[in-house]
């Protein structure tokens, strides 16, 4: 098989606060909720989906682009930033002139590219949603409803999390991605 370009990148957030720093409490990972963004788009069943998005030129590395989209998405700031899991999915090559292919009519015959999402688990430093800026809030295609759910299985069960390959990630690993986070990991 030959390889396929990579023609986008992605960085999103699996993006943890401890319940008790959200409320009142211990203080323990006990309670650990994951911070999403449910999408809902006119006349679409809504979706989960985690802070991040694409690459930007003056983005330097993955993790540049990471801190700059939770920053527009959530008006947050994030620690402890370690690479979880990687997705590639097949995404139309956008070519030499930037128009894309295999959409809308558009060269469905032309090879297609691979869209690769690097997935950090993090810690949520702070958070202010009225610092929230970006095309997401500036220009909406619906909404953009920042919740939290707990980080369980049936947490994570509870809500259409995408894409499937990180729903699945999550509820086979979810001590795993819990021990990214320990304190005895560096």
């Amino acid at each position: 098989m030959t390889e396929r370009p990579v023609v986008k990148r992605t960085a999103r957030a699996i993006l943890l606060d401890s319940a008790a720093e959200a409320g009142a409490g211990s203080g323990t990972d006990d309670a650990l909720e994951m911070i999403l963004i449910k999408r809902t788009k006119p006349g679409e069943a809504p979706y989960w989906i985690t802070p991040g998005g694409g690459m930007e030129p003056e983005d330097d590395t993955v993790v540049d682009a990471l801190h700059r989209e939770v920053d527009e998405e959530l008006g947050a700031k994030v620690t402890d930033v370690v690479p979880a899991f990687v997705d590639t999915v097949t995404h139309p090559d956008p070519g030499p002139d930037g128009a894309g292919t295999g959409a809308q009519g558009v060269d469905q015959g032309a090879d297609q590219g691979v869209k690769v999402q690097h997935f950090f688990v993090c810690r949520l430093a702070s958070m202010d949603l009225s610092q929230r800026h970006g095309p997401e809030v500036d220009e909406p295609c619906g909404t953009y409803d920042v919740v939290r759910i707990p980080f369980t299985r049936a947490g994570i069960a509870s809500v259409e999390v995408v894409p499937p390959s990180l729903r699945s990630y999550l509820d086979a690993n979810i001590e795993g991605v819990r021990a990214l986070l320990a304190g005895d990991l560096s």
